[in-house]
């Protein structure tokens, strides 16, 4: 791995910092209002700007691979409906970016009301407040960094797996910015003994559960085509008997405004039969998260390489027409 330069890490740290200090000078809504334009920007790059500029040339990749996704997900799309919805996409994550670094001054103990909405959690709190140990499962969907926090800073024992910035001035001001309200961070690697030490001791733990697992996962259904999915959600939860909880924050209106929900809780008693129960609950939870995808597409991250390790069982022609489409 090339070696990184410590002082280009910190010129973009600090200018992370300075935009951050300069959206503190403005209204939340203004702040969204403009990097909604800016997501309009990144969809629409000026056909002027030359694709020999690496950063432009990886911008445009990220509108192609939206849109390649959505159409191999939604067939009933239209032309018009997939590039609308690779739009929206691209401008709710702009959004959701200056979101995440305003996050721990909207939402405290005496205003996340204001900005979050609670529905279908009388489950969800019952099973958190028996302090048993679960697993939280949420995808790159609507705001994902919400959900734990806004959940830590009700007063839940909430440990999010994350995987670290290569960046390390940046990892760190992140890092405080997600601990702010309370939620506690496990980095991915190396993370199965602390894991074991939480789920013991009664915690949530909590997982981003639709990323490519390479060619070590389990394939299996995410919007009608095999997706490599981690092992290790399925693994922790039938070792240790907890329950696995499927939710997500989606956004509700124009403002910075969302729903917390649980769609799904898988209890331990549902697998326990199961001819091959690691697979069953993979798949159980996948389709969890499709099913709230699916309730409002547009706040998806069609742009990440979800599908992009193929089972070994797709012919050499299928593989090369898909890793073209999702390089």
């Amino acid at each position: 791995m090339r070696r990184r330069r410590k002082w280009v890490d910190y010129l973009v740290y600090a200018c992370v910092r300075g935009i951050a200090t300069v959206f503190e000078m403005f209204s939340i809504e203004s702040n969204r209002r403009f990097m909604r334009w800016w997501g309009r920007v990144w969809f629409y790059l000026p056909a002027r700007l030359p694709d020999s500029i690496k950063l432009v040339r990886r911008l445009r990749e990220h509108r192609i691979r939206a849109e390649g996704n959505i159409r191999r997900s939604f067939p009933e799309y239209d032309e018009a409906r997939v590039s609308a919805t690779a739009l929206a996409s691209m401008e709710h994550f702009s959004m959701w970016v200056v979101e995440l670094l305003r996050t721990p001054k909207l939402i405290t103990h005496w205003t996340w009301a204001r900005h979050v909405r609670l529905t279908k959690l009388d489950d969800a709190i019952r099973v958190l407040l028996r302090r048993r140990g679960c697993i939280m499962l949420t995808g790159h969907y609507g705001s994902w960094e919400l959900l734990g926090y806004t959940l830590a800073t009700l007063g839940f024992d909430i440990v999010a797996v994350m995987r670290p910035l290569d960046n390390e001035y940046l990892n760190r001001y992140l890092l405080d910015v997600r601990e702010h309200g309370g939620l506690k961070l496990l980095y991915k690697k190396g993370a199965t003994e602390s894991a074991d030490e939480i789920l013991e001791s009664g915690g949530a733990l909590c997982f981003i559960a639709d990323q490519n697992a390479g060619r070590k996962g389990l394939f299996v259904d995410f919007f009608g085509r095999k997706a490599s999915t981690y092992k290790s959600i399925g693994l922790l939860a039938m070792h240790h008997n907890v329950p696995i909880l499927v939710g997500c924050a989606r956004r509700i209106s124009p403002k910075f405004e969302y729903e917390v929900c649980v769609n799904r809780i898988i209890e331990p008693q549902e697998w326990r039969d199961r001819d091959d129960a690691l697979l069953w609950i993979t798949n159980e939870y996948s389709q969890a998260m499709e099913s709230f995808i699916r309730v409002a597409p547009e706040q998806y991250l069609w742009m990440h390489r979800r599908w992009k390790t193929r089972p070994k069982s797709e012919t050499a022609e299928t593989v090369g027409v898909t890793t073209a489409a999702e390089s």
